[in-house]
């Protein structure tokens, strides 16, 4: 990986040497230093510190204080000035992963408001070969972590640029993506990302990572697996100019298109057959529909070794793994364990399109969904033996922990 300390460029395209980091690594923007009113000006601290304004499941209690950086100097300056005061800090990149405690977050906020999408390698200059994959042609853009995901699908869609079209329609922001290795209908992120730039909080520096360096691992990365020190700058994405999408892996999808696995079709086409699946299952954001009132999907898949998923029943869905685990469906063990979509109450529920996303119905607290979600996985263990992990990330509570009651 690459490490850069002082002051911030864009990293040139170079082997991944290693560059030490110095204590003074701090990152300033151009005429501006941390704690200056201009820096603070730069800054905007908003008006609404009530985090539920700011998570897709609309829950969460105040900030202490609340930030949002709209360059990326700004975004380091302030992580780097609460880290400096021992005062914690909750970086929010579209808040549409994340359940917070109803009694807030004691410590600074920053909203990742940062935006820009720049071409670094146009295909005309790429290698041009049928050698393989790693060798195909290839247009590669540098997308700042600020930016709306699904904008950014869009707008590489509409330039005929493959990749990202099986992840439409899932909200958040860019840099959260190599964090979680989001994924959906047989597609990773990790499957296009050539770099990704991040500030270290613990090194004092602006690191470099290559899509090997990250560590991807379904649902996970080197980032998810050490909370809190690494603040997404910026991500390099590689796309494919032809036009095509990648090719068709997931049975749903390829039935949807009526074809056959492998298949390869118009990236605009495929975008759009995703989002109208996701739209039937509540997982495309909608204000007025309280099936979307959630965090997405809120357990992971759960990976098995051989002898547990040979337990399961027969039709229990089966995805034999490269680390010779077995994924199996967590929405198809909550169904099969007796939760029925809509399974809840008037507050808190399962969406009533699709089992595997908890909901807000309106005016639902975190104690309301921390609840359901520990009924709905003590459920699964009981009937399959199978604990069910949270995929979203829990702030100031857990599912063994009971929180507060804050309704008067």
């Amino acid at each position: 990986m690459l490490r850069m300390s002082g002051q911030m460029s864009h990293p040139p395209m170079w082997d991944m040497a290693k560059l030490t980091c110095m204590n003074d690594g701090m990152i300033h923007s151009e005429d501006t230093e941390v704690g200056t009113s201009t820096a603070r000006e730069r800054r905007t601290v908003t008006g609404s510190t009530r985090l539920a304004d700011h998570t897709t499941f609309r829950i969460g209690g105040p900030a202490d204080r609340l930030v949002v950086a709209r360059t990326e100097a700004d975004l380091i300056d302030a992580v780097r000035a609460a880290d400096a005061q021992s005062i914690p800090v909750l970086i929010l990149s579209g808040g549409s992963n994340v359940l917070i405690a109803d009694e807030g977050f004691r410590g600074t906020v920053v909203i990742v408001g940062t935006q820009g999408v720049d071409d670094v390698t146009d295909h005309a200059t790429a290698p041009q070969t049928d050698c393989g994959p790693d060798l195909a042609p290839r247009h590669v853009i540098r997308v700042a972590a600020g930016e709306p995901w699904d904008a950014l699908v869009a707008t590489t869609v509409s330039r005929r640029l493959g990749g990202l079209e099986m992840l439409s329609g899932i909200p958040g922001l860019a840099g959260a993506a190599p964090i979680q290795n989001i994924g959906a209908y047989g597609a990773e992120i990790a499957s296009v990302i050539e770099r990704v730039r991040t500030w270290d909080r613990r090194d004092a520096c602006v690191t470099t990572w290559s899509a090997e360096e990250c560590r991807f691992g379904y649902r996970t990365s080197v980032f998810k697996r050490e909370p809190g020190r690494h603040v997404v700058l910026s991500v390099d994405l590689r796309l494919d100019p032809s036009g095509s999408s990648a090719p068709i892996a997931y049975a749903e999808l390829a039935r949807r298109l009526g074809v056959d696995a492998g298949t390869r079709l118009p990236v605009e086409v495929v975008r759009e057959t995703v989002l109208d699946l996701r739209r039937g299952k509540g997982m495309v954001l909608d204000d007025s529909d309280h099936d979307t009132w959630s965090a997405g999907s809120f357990f992971t898949n759960p990976l098995v070794n051989p002898a547990v998923a040979a337990a399961l029943p027969e039709d229990a869905p089966r995805f034999p793994t490269s680390d010779d685990r077995v994924k199996t469906s967590a929405a198809w063990l909550i169904e099969h364990a007796g939760f029925h979509k809509g399974y809840g109450d008037h507050v808190a529920s399962l969406s009533t399109k699709h089992v595997l996303a908890l909901t807000n119905r309106g005016g639902a607290t975190a104690r309301d969904v921390i609840t359901l979600a520990r009924r709905v996985r003590d459920g699964v263990l009981a009937t399959y033996g199978i604990q069910l992990e949270p995929e979203p990330v829990l702030v100031g509570l857990g599912l063994d922990e009971t929180p507060a009651d804050t309704r008067s």
